[in-house]
């Protein structure tokens, strides 16, 4: 028998899923409406393991081109932003994950030289009628997360 807990669970992870899906959905319209070329869509690929030793996936949630640049796309949807805006979603640990995700993508397709770029696309639902979807290009880069080296007298990175 299924608790009333387990159950109100399922139903919220259920709606998120829907409420994602939407999401990606309008994001990829969008995209294709302002010239990307869509890759790829909800890439997933073993990108390591935790501390616990637990295997770690990483997802992009689209590939897509925008004349000669390759951009991974983070996609939020929010039904509201009441809370916090779906921006506030794409936080250090998630944008570490993307770019893992996006450094096997390049290594299994022989990407080396091309161009590339970490964008996030919000999709805001408060107006099923009208929903609000906003392109945020070079949201971040990886540059933020190289690691530190010493070198003589100061640190520079790697």
């Amino acid at each position: 028998m299924v608790s009333i807990t387990e159950q109100d669970s399922r139903v919220r992870w259920e709606s998120s899923r829907r409420l994602g899906q939407q999401g990606e959905s309008l994001a990829a319209e969008y995209l294709k409406n302002n010239g990307y070329r869509l890759v790829a869509a909800n890439f997933k690929v073993p990108i390591g393991r935790n501390t616990m030793g637990t295997q770690i996936t990483g997802e992009i949630d689209i590939v897509a081109l925008e004349n000669d640049v390759l951009c991974f796309v983070e996609v939020k949807t929010r039904s509201s932003d009441a809370f916090a805006g779906p921006l506030s979603a794409v936080d250090l640990r998630k944008q570490r994950q993307i770019i893992r995700a996006a450094r096997v993508y390049r290594r299994i397709f022989g990407i080396k030289d091309m161009i590339y770029r970490y964008d996030v696309v919000t999709v805001l639902l408060a107006d099923a009628d009208r929903p609000v979807v906003e392109l945020i290009k070079a949201f971040w880069t990886e540059a933020k997360f190289r690691k530190k080296a010493w070198t003589g007298d100061i640190w520079s990175n790697s």
